[in-house]
């Protein structure tokens, strides 16, 4: 009979193992199954606060693993998560994810800021995130990628805390100095409403 205690345990070990790396061989899906638990079905999230990484390039998904395995970029859990891939997981994965369809899902935003955002975006974004941010060749995706987790990331560069990514900093701050704070949002809330 188990205690109360035990099957704590139990569950607890259940739940971090669903966010742990798999080591049952180099079966890059197998391996892709395990992010599954925060990142959504083949990588499309259906939180708020945790990006999609499906439809990614493979270039942008291995900077980004590895840059959290060596701390150059800010985490939560994917810091501990990614020292536990080799780069030969970490390729492997970045394959899988690429192939994988980003599932945009609707979410709140404000249709005038989506609006002043549209315009903003053409001008200050394109030259990267093109074809409305869905193209995300060696960056983010930002099409319908969620508010919140692209209010987060913006923090993050504007902080300097990415690391590797210092170019998008000197694009935000050129976006104030023009327009100023509220155009940010603005374009956010624009490629969030993209589908």
């Amino acid at each position: 009979m188990c205690t109360k205690a035990a099957w704590r345990v139990a569950i607890l070990a259940t739940m971090l193992g669903a966010c742990a790396p798999a080591t049952a061989g180099p079966n890059a899906e197998a391996m892709a199954a395990t992010c599954a638990a925060c990142h959504g079905p083949a990588g499309s999230s259906l939180g708020p606060a945790i990006p999609t990484i499906a439809s990614l390039s493979t270039d942008y998904f291995v900077m980004s693993m590895k840059d959290y395995r060596d701390g150059k970029r800010p985490a939560t859990v994917m810091d501990r998560i990614a020292r536990g891939y080799s780069d030969e997981d970490i390729a492997g994965m970045a394959k899988y994810f690429q192939k994988q369809k980003f599932a945009r899902r609707p979410q709140k935003t404000d249709p005038e800021r989506v609006k002043s955002g549209r315009a903003l975006a053409k001008k200050y974004c394109e030259s990267c995130h093109q074809d409305e941010g869905r193209a995300s060749e060696g960056v983010g995706m930002l099409a319908g990628q969620w508010l919140q987790y692209m209010e987060f990331s913006m923090q993050d560069f504007r902080s300097g805390k990415r690391q590797t990514e210092r170019a998008q900093k000197d694009k935000f701050e050129e976006v104030v100095r023009d327009k100023g704070e509220g155009a940010l949002i603005d374009i956010l809330h624009y490629y969030a409403s993209v589908q």
